[in-house]
C-alpha cells in the first residue's frame, strides 16, 4: 500500500493539458529522453510483467503497456513543441484533432491526471483497453464517491460480470475494478 501512496503522491494535476504522440519506432525509451532533454515531461503508463530471467526463475519486471504511445505535457508554447517535434530524429505523429487539421489534439489536465492516476503499477485490478475496445463499451458518467478511488470520474462498466471504471485518452483506455455502490452518476455526485 505504501507503493500505491507514494505513486499518487508523485502525480500532481498542475493544470497542464498533455499531447499524445504516436511512434512509428522502436526506442520509446529514447524518444521519451529526448523530449525530457528538451524540457518537457512525458508519461509512459507501465505494468509489471512476469517474465523468466537467464537463471531460469520468473522475475517482476516493469513494461510500458503499448511500445508505441507516449504523452507530452504542453508545458511552453505550441510552436516551441511543434519546433521539436519537426527537429526530432525518430518518425512519431502527434494526435490531430481531425484527420484533415493541423491542430494538435490536446487532452484536458484533469482527465490526464485521472488517467495517470489509474495507471498505477501497484493496482492489480486494471485492464488496458485499444480505442476500438473502448468504444465498444457503454457505460454511465459515474463519479467514485467512497473507497480508494474517491474523486475519479469515467463511466462504469461491466465486462466478466465485474463492474469497472473506465476511463479513456486518445489512444488508450483504461479500467479500475470498482464497487458499483461506491459510484454515484456525475449529475449527483454531492
Amino acid at each position: 500500500m505504501a507503493e500505491a501512496t507514494r505513486y499518487a503522491d508523485e502525480i500532481i494535476d498542475d493544470g497542464f493539458p498533455w499531447y499524445a504522440i504516436r511512434l512509428f519506432t522502436t526506442r520509446q525509451g529514447e524518444v521519451k529522453s529526448y523530449f525530457e532533454e528538451q524540457g518537457f515531461e512525458c508519461f509512459i503508463p507501465m505494468q509489471y510483467v512476469e517474465a523468466e530471467g537467464h537463471d531460469g526463475r520468473t522475475h517482476r519486471t516493469l513494461r510500458p503497456v503499448v511500445n508505441n504511445l507516449i504523452f507530452v505535457k504542453q508545458s511552453d508554447e505550441e510552436t516551441t513543441f511543434r519546433r521539436v517535434v519537426q527537429q526530432a530524429d525518430y518518425k512519431i505523429s502527434v494526435l490531430r484533432k481531425a484527420k484533415d487539421s493541423r491542430e494538435y489534439s490536446l487532452i484536458p489536465h484533469r482527465q490526464m491526471y485521472e488517467f495517470r492516476l489509474m495507471c498505477n503499477p501497484e493496482v492489480t485490478m486494471r485492464k488496458f483497453l485499444s480505442i476500438e475496445q473502448v468504444q465498444l463499451k457503454a457505460g454511465e458518467e459515474v463519479y467514485v464517491k467512497f473507497g480508494p478511488f474517491k474523486g475519479l470520474s469515467g463511466r462504469l462498466v461491466r465486462s466478466s460480470k465485474k463492474y469497472y471504471l473506465l476511463k479513456e485518452v486518445p489512444g488508450l483506455g483504461i479500467m479500475l475494478k470498482v464497487s458499483r455502490w461506491c459510484c454515484v452518476p456525475i449529475e449527483k455526485k454531492e
